[in-house]
């Protein structure tokens, strides 16, 4: 086996990586730019080799550096993770002359299986369902527009080497196309260094679907079963699961053994993933067409892990030694449920915008998780599992992906699995930027998803106006009622305590009107009871004043000593000046709390009305002015592009949300702009 490897890649999975290689007695060498000098991954490695600046360009996707820090260290092989030289067949080769393992597919597999275009081709040739598209070079915008009227609206406009949501674009229309084209070519080469497209058919209502497989040098390869990845934003996945609701045992047979024969055409080892796309209006379930295959390890590989037992990293590394697969396709199974969710910093009350910053305060439900190399290590702990490579104090930079960590849940059945999600979430503690845990929250518990009712459009068809938060439901706001009273009351306390005021035939109040969602709810503490709005509320939680974070369990009225709680809930606690803000269950929220016998009053406070910012272009998030599409004086309807700024390699075109004349532009193409900086205005 080898002695020492490489990992030429960061964040949470050079961490994961390393794990396992820890695990299996071979020694780690970490290479970091600048931006990562103190980032948990360099720390964990054996030995760690400064690469560059921050910039991907200058240091994690230089070849040179990577091979130079195999010499200076000794290692043997080099572990690509994904995105970066990972899918890069060059790298691959610059490798195997200096005679450093690649612990991926051969360099043959990467390129004919990187083209999108000669992908198709290949798919086609191997007897693969292929979706309907032209697959040629095209020309120019003109081109692209005769092309996606030939093969009929919706179509997809994909970058060649693209990945990862970057270098795609949806049109219905002529128009979308024109506005489009170039700028899927753009984010093609800016980000893959090629500006080639391909159209295709838009399927509707599809549904994502994964077949993971892995093959070794020997010319055995199987399938790993399916994963479910619809639930997408932008193309780029949120929440993935294994097995997919949607596949019958049927369906699973055939994509897999499709996936295993393109594998086999292309002479693949190693582990790769087909990515395959089905209509979600076939009730056969039997249609479904190749997509890409991503000659990586992929970023939601935890998921298969949980469910099949197999440590797809440690197979990839004993496959690139030379070793045999120790298993056959018969052996392959299925064991319970898992759902993956990606903790990305963005704000979704704020159209998902980017947020880079300092994690100010970062607490995970459960420790980053340990490989101890058993099927149940593998699920974490309790069935709950993350996947980071963060650490308080750091920083999410601009420079990489917005993901912070991986939480990864196991159970028996998915309901199950959801439900662990939802409380692990709740008890997920981060501070200083925006993230998306409410929104992945919202989603575990929403009906839809509960129902399996899947397609890639789900976020754009259930949250058309952004993201407000879950709603509460009765039980929730009785609970939530109850919590603020209790935390009210105990805080009311403590600052007689302080005042040196409590006589002992004082007491603290316990009547308390609480308004949640512009609803008052009349809440009373007496010696042996809670009761919301005249119902008694059965709690078991613990607050000391000063808290930041409570857990509270909910019991029926009526139950016996020994009953299990109806719900469990994780909240965290932060002061307002009329009371508290509480996130549980996808939202932040807002309870004002004032005594029962002054509640009144606050009805004859004014209120501060926010300005006007309508006429003002802000730009929402951290990034560069790439294009100005305007220019002073120019007048402008809404819908209109007036500016795009490219953030975290994606371009982000901002419209005119009403009619209305140029009157000032205060930033240049080029500029970098900072969040809620006025780009321009209008009269």
């Amino acid at each position: 086996m080898f002695k020492k490897i490489l990992i030429a890649n960061r964040g949470e999975i050079a961490c994961r990586v390393i794990k396992t290689a820890r695990r299996m007695g071979i020694e780690t060498v970490a290479v970091y730019s600048d931006a990562d000098a103190r980032a948990p991954f360099v720390k964990m490695a054996d030995e760690a080799v400064h690469i560059g600046p921050p910039p991907a360009a200058e240091s994690y996707l230089l070849a040179d550096k990577i091979i130079e820090a195999c010499k200076q260290t000794g290692a043997e092989a080099v572990h690509p993770g994904y995105g970066f030289l990972s899918e890069r067949a060059s790298f691959v080769e610059a490798l195997a002359k200096e005679n450093i393992a690649f612990i991926g597919p051969p360099a043959g597999a990467i390129a004919a299986m990187g083209d999108k275009i000669e992908s198709k081709k290949l798919a086609r040739e191997a007897g693969v369902n292929v979706v309907p598209g032209f697959v040629g070079e095209i020309r120019d915008t003109e081109h692209a527009v005769e092309i996606s009227a030939d093969i009929g609206y919706p179509v997809m406009m994909k970058a060649s080497a693209g990945g990862g949501g970057k270098g795609m674009r949806l049109a219905y229309s002529e128009r979308d196309v024109r506005e489009g084209f170039e700028a899927t070519k753009r984010e093609g080469l800016n980000s893959f260094g090629d500006d080639r497209v391909f159209i295709e058919k838009f399927i509707e209502d599809p549904r994502h679907i994964e077949i993971q497989v892995i093959g070794d040098k020997h010319g055995n390869i199987v399938y790993l079963n399916e994963r479910e990845c619809s639930i997408q934003r932008r193309h780029q996945k949120v929440v993935e699961e294994a097995p997919s609701p949607f596949v019958t045992p049927k369906m699973r047979k055939a994509m897999g053994e499709q996936s295993v024969a393109l594998a086999r055409a292309v002479d693949y080892h190693s582990a790769g993933t087909m990515e395959l796309i089905v209509s979600g209006a076939d009730t056969t379930g039997e249609s479904f067409y190749f997509l890409e295959m991503n000659t990586r390890l992929q970023v939601e590989h935890p998921v298969t892990e949980a469910i099949t037992g197999v440590d797809l990293v440690e197979q990839m590394i004993r496959v690139a030694y030379g070793e045999k697969l120790p298993f056959t396709q018969d052996e392959i199974g299925i064991d319970g449920w898992a759902i993956e969710n990606r903790v990305y910093a963005e704000d979704p009350y704020r159209g998902f915008l980017p947020s880079i910053g300092r994690l100010v305060h970062y607490d995970p439900p459960v420790d980053g998780w340990t490989d101890d190399g058993s099927a149940n290590g593998r699920r974490g702990m309790n069935g709950v599992r993350v996947d980071d490579g963060v650490y308080e104090g750091g920083e999410v930079s601009m420079f990489y992906d917005p993901m912070i960590a991986k939480l990864v849940t196991w159970a028996p059945t998915r309901d199950e699995a959801a439900d662990l999600q939802v409380q692990a979430l709740d008890a997920f503690r981060i501070e200083g930027l925006g993230h998306n845990v409410d929104f992945l929250s919202a989603i575990m518990q929403h009906p839809r998803f509960r129902s399996g009712e899947l397609t890639t459009g789900f976020i754009a068809e259930e949250y058309p106006d952004g993201f407000e938060g879950a709603p509460a439901d009765e039980q929730l706001t009785a609970v939530l009622s109850a919590v603020a009273g209790i935390m009210a009351t105990a805080d009311a306390d403590r600052a007689r305590r302080i005042d040196q005021k409590l006589h002992e035939e004082i007491y603290a109040p316990g009547d308390w009107t609480v308004r949640l969602g512009g609803e008052d709810h009349d809440v009373r503490l007496e010696e042996s009871a809670i009761t919301v709005d005249g119902n008694p509320v059965v709690l078991e939680m613990s607050y000391t004043p000063g808290d930041r974070f409570v857990d509270a369990a909910l019991f029926a009225p009526d139950g016996d000593e020994d009953a299990l709680p109806l719900a469990e809930y994780g909240m965290q606690v932060r002061p307002t000046y009329t009371g508290y803000a509480i996130t549980t269950r996808g939202a932040t929220h807002q309870l004002r709390v004032l005594q029962a016998r002054i509640a009144h009053l606050a009805d004859h406070m004014f209120e501060k009305t926010p300005p006007d910012l309508s006429r003002m272009l802000i730009c929402p998030m951290p990034g560069l002015l790439v294009k100005l599409h305007v220019a002073e004086g120019e007048d402008v309807q809404p819908g209109q592009p007036l500016a795009t700024v490219e953030a975290m390699k994606m371009e982000n075109i901002l419209r005119a949300e009403k009619e209305g004349t140029i009157a000032k532009i205060n930033a240049g193409e080029g500029d970098s702009l900072a969040v809620d900086e006025v780009i321009l205005e209008l009269e």
